[in-house]
């Protein structure tokens, strides 16, 4: 491809696992002898700029470094590093989920040879080439964009390829909650993919290549689209905002803190999981509806008692900005709790539920509107957690039993993926799964 030089070019301030520098001579452009380097030196770094943990439908993981919307393009995530790209990542503007059934007939065999395909491909495309062979052209003049490909396993893919002795017991279906209305169709699947770039057409181009890897080993099964606002298009760094209008990230889990590896990330070691589990996480995915006309027509002041932050900046309703600590035992001049008992953000906080975090990193949602106007939109929740039994069920539990936001919401479609650790150099995702 002409153009190939250009859509490899990395990113200043690339992470620690990116390959050795090129040459100069291959750092050159066509024609100019300017450095890409150069060309590039105004991308700013991605970074990772993170919120805290909240409950189980509000605060995401919060975007990446605002950065001059013409350098988009440039930011390139590496493939082959110690846990799957598409987690720590800061939020990105497009996103894809789909989930896919193996064929009659495909077995263990032809999981292995689709995996070493789709992470051949994962590799290619977050370097901002095309795909192996038969590439659509879609993303040609894109460069990398942030893209991400993240890979999974459902319960049902170990019976489906005799490896049922490899399945993790956190791997065991998620209970019944009360907000759930879950479509069965779109839920689940023995393979689980996750798709996010700040391109929408970089985006579609993944899908589409690895929709057509697939071939005759698997067929979709669901398939939903996502998107938050582009890194860059507000005038600072900041939290996004959801559906609701809401900020969404106040209180995910910071990789500086001691113990977010322990809460997000299966350990190499000592661990009940499978030794091909290290270094991975599993991902809840729900599909959860905003019923947006309900939540409109409430005043300001019972949107906020309802989330128990101001909407304006995110600052609990005790005082203070945004990551102000939240003062639970503050009261008003009647003696009412100033942040209201089923509050959102203080049900879901992890000192009310014995330590319970997970990292949220969603995408919206909006899908178009029924014969009566009223819009199919809200949040394509998927939240990472070491163990979901001690992490998105402890706290859904306890919002099931009276979350103010659960009469806005409503749960659609649901499933648990077992998502392993980075392919290392050579590697393809679920290697050591499906070779040990």
């Amino acid at each position: 491809m002409a153009d190939k030089s250009i859509r490899e070019a990395r990113t200043p301030g690339a992470a620690p696992d990116a390959a050795p520098e090129e040459s100069a001579s291959e750092n050159a452009l066509p024609g100019d002898g300017i450095s890409r380097r150069k060309l590039l030196g105004t991308a700013g770094a991605t970074g990772l700029v993170l919120g805290a943990a909240g409950g189980a439908v509000g605060y995401a993981a919060a975007p990446s470094e605002a950065t001059p919307l013409s350098s988009i393009g440039a930011n390139r995530v590496m493939f082959h590093v110690k846990h799957q790209p598409g987690i720590t990542e800061g939020l990105q503007a497009r996103g894809h989920l789909v989930a896919f059934d193996l064929t009659a007939g495909a077995g263990r065999k032809e999981a292995a040879a689709l995996l070493r395909r789709w992470s051949a491909t994962a590799e290619r495309l977050m370097a901002g080439e095309a795909a192996a062979s038969d590439d659509t052209d879609v993303a040609r003049d894109a460069g990398p964009s942030s893209l991400t490909i993240t890979f999974g396993f459902g319960h049902s893919f170990f019976s489906r390829t005799g490896l049922e002795k490899q399945r993790p017991v956190s791997l065991d279906p998620l209970p019944d909650f009360s907000s759930d209305h879950l479509d069965k169709a779109r839920s689940n699947g023995d393979l689980w993919v996750q798709i996010g770039a700040d391109d929408a057409l970089v985006a579609f181009h993944a899908l589409r290549a690895i929709q057509k890897d697939a071939g005759s080993a698997a067929r979709i099964r669901w398939q939903m689209n996502g998107f938050n606002r582009t890194p860059g298009a507000t005038a600072h760094p900041m939290t996004a905002r959801n559906l609701m209008g809401q900020l969404d990230g106040t209180r995910n889990p910071k990789p500086t803190e001691s113990d977010f590896d322990k809460r997000i990330f299966v350990p190499s070691s000592g661990s009940k999981d499978p030794a091909w589990m290290a270094n991975g996480s599993y991902a809840v995915v729900r599909r959860i509806r905003m019923l947006l006309d309900d939540w409109e027509k409430l005043s300001l002041k019972d949107q906020e008692d309802v989330i128990g932050r101001r909407k304006s900046d995110g600052a609990p309703l005790s005082g203070g900005t945004e990551t102000t600590a939240m003062d639970l035992e503050k009261t008003d001049a009647q003696g009412n709790y100033v942040v209201p008992g089923n509050a959102h953000a203080r049900i879901s906080r992890p000192d009310q539920n014995g330590g319970a975090a997970i990292l949220r990193r969603p995408f919206s949602y909006h899908d178009g509107f029924d014969a009566n106007g009223v819009p199919d939109a809200g949040l394509l929740f998927v939240c990472w957690q070491a163990d979901p039994l001690r992490g998105f069920v402890t706290i859904q539990r306890k919002l099931d039993r009276g979350d103010a936001l659960s009469k806005y919401i409503r749960h659609e479609a649901s499933g648990l993926f077992a998502v392993p650790g980075g392919a290392a150099q050579g590697e393809y995702v679920g290697q050591r799964l499906l070779e040990g």
